[in-house]
């Protein structure tokens, strides 16, 4: 897949000033006509499927721009990606709920990363957008035609990987940005990112009292590698074993975690939407349950109060994740069921109904 790369602080600091040059050079040409802008917002919201996706390329006749958007990498394992599939059948609500609680607080607590996400004035003001926008995301990434002709697998990645890029072209013009911070969602960032959906996830389930075998892990880590590869992910920052994706985790948390307004802000606007839609489910236990997740270090720096989610909540997290192993189904089967069920409930962390997609207009000045 890649040669062995050391995760070194100069490696990262490169890492930290680099974006995704096939989308940003898309984005740059296309955003320059207000005209042509338009009838490009207006073909990627009518995307709906892979079989779709020509409409880009034969609109703009720029297919030099994406290398191969709708082809996965020459190492993408399909009996692996079928098994990653599969484990995320099985734990999809729990996996959703640690969206939330766990993979969403833990990315703002990298400071200049949480930095981009405060200008945004929608991100910051309706967090259920920005919640509603990253589950339909996995739902569908997740899927398991996800990367067919019918699937959505392709067109959702390739919206994503194309609002990077409009974020990074948007806050290069904005006053409010330092060059010192780095470039805006670049690739330590998005390597971060996929690491919250992969590595912390597992990470989570196990905090749930699931037992997770090391070839589930493998197969769930490869999946999202190939997302990450097709969102642009630089090759050198996808950890292929569960000891590089630890190592990188450690090397990018240790260079970007810190104690910042924007992270804590972030992560209170995510704490008080949870509280708006469901009032059962209170602000302490919210709290609670994400320092449990996050860990003190993590929690402290979003000023998470210092209270402990109670024994009684965490085992009965538990037994609830425990009890939906027991149930033996296709991982088709579990997929729809589940995902009718989180569309029907919102499950934790009520994530609200799906949004119309749209490319961000621009950053606030």
């Amino acid at each position: 897949m890649k040669p062995a790369v050391s995760y070194s602080y100069d490696f990262l600091s490169s890492m930290h000033r680099q974006g995704d040059l096939a989308a940003d050079s898309l984005i740059s040409k296309v955003f320059t006509d207000d005209t042509q802008k338009s009838a490009f917002r207006s073909i990627l919201d009518s995307l709906n499927s892979n079989t779709q996706l020509n409409q880009v390329d034969d609109f703009y006749a720029l297919k030099e721009a994406f290398v191969q958007p709708t082809k996965l990498p020459d190492w993408a394992d399909q009996k692996l990606m079928k098994r990653g599939t599969a484990f995320f059948a099985v734990h999809a609500t729990a996996i959703m709920n640690l969206l939330g609680l766990l993979s969403l607080p833990y990315c703002y607590a990298a400071a200049d990363g949480a930095r981009v996400l405060d200008l945004s004035e929608r991100i910051k003001n309706k967090p259920e957008h920005r919640l509603g926008e990253t589950a339909d995301f996995v739902w569908e990434v997740m899927a398991p035609d996800a990367f067919k002709p019918e699937g959505k697998g392709f067109v959702s990645i390739l919206k994503v990987r194309l609002m990077h890029a409009a974020i990074r072209f948007y806050t290069g013009k904005s006053s409010k940005w330092n060059d010192d911070w780095g470039l805006p969602v670049n690739q330590e960032d998005m390597a971060g990112t996929n690491l919250s959906f992969s590595l912390l996830a597992i990470r989570g389930l196990r905090k749930f009292g699931l037992s997770i075998n090391y070839e589930d892990q493998q197969a769930f880590m490869h999946l999202w590698n190939v997302i990450g590869f097709l969102l642009g992910v630089d090759e050198r920052l996808l950890p292929e074993t569960g000891k590089e994706a630890l190592l990188l985790d450690e090397a990018i948390s240790t260079r970007n975690f810190k104690s910042s307004a924007h992270g804590q802000a972030l992560t209170r606007s995510l704490i008080n939407y949870f509280s708006s839609v469901d009032a059962s489910f209170p602000q302490k236990e919210t709290m609670q349950l994400m320092r449990y997740l996050l860990g003190n270090e993590v929690a402290d720096l979003l000023a998470l109060p210092p209270q402990s989610a109670p024994l009684s909540t965490v085992y009965f997290l538990k037994l609830i994740n425990n009890f939906q192993l027991l149930g033996k189904t296709s991982s088709r089967f579990a997929y729809q069921q589940q995902r009718f069920a989180f569309k029907k409930t919102r499950s934790l962390p009520l994530i609200p109904k799906p949004q119309p997609y749209t490319l961000p207009a621009g950053l606030t000045s």
